[in-house]
């Protein structure tokens, strides 16, 4: 009975080995292959997105020198009264 259990022991150890060192070698097989896939993805993404920038930037033609203002700039900065009022203190010790 004891060496029944020693040796499902012994063979769940070996297949956990076996299932570990197969996967080490796999990843180096095919970690670089994933890596690569998804860093091109990412480089394709990001590509889009700046091609799509700058076609936008590019329909409205400008002169050269010229200054181009987007956002209307916003009124004078005023207190809002419902939050309450400022008021100076000191500490003391």
């Amino acid at each position: 009975m004891i060496e029944a259990e020693l040796m499902g022991l012994l063979r769940t150890v070996l297949i956990i080995l076996i299932v570990y060192y197969a996967f080490r070698f796999l990843a180096r097989i095919f970690g670089p292959l994933l890596v690569k896939r998804v860093l091109g993805r990412m480089q394709e993404k990001a590509q889009n997105r700046y091609n799509q920038y700058n076609k936008q930037s590019d329909n409205t033609p400008t002169k050269e020198g010229e200054t181009i203002i987007d956002k209307k700039p916003g009124s004078k900065n005023e207190s809002n009264s419902s939050v309450g009022e400022y008021v100076d203190f000191e500490e003391i010790d």
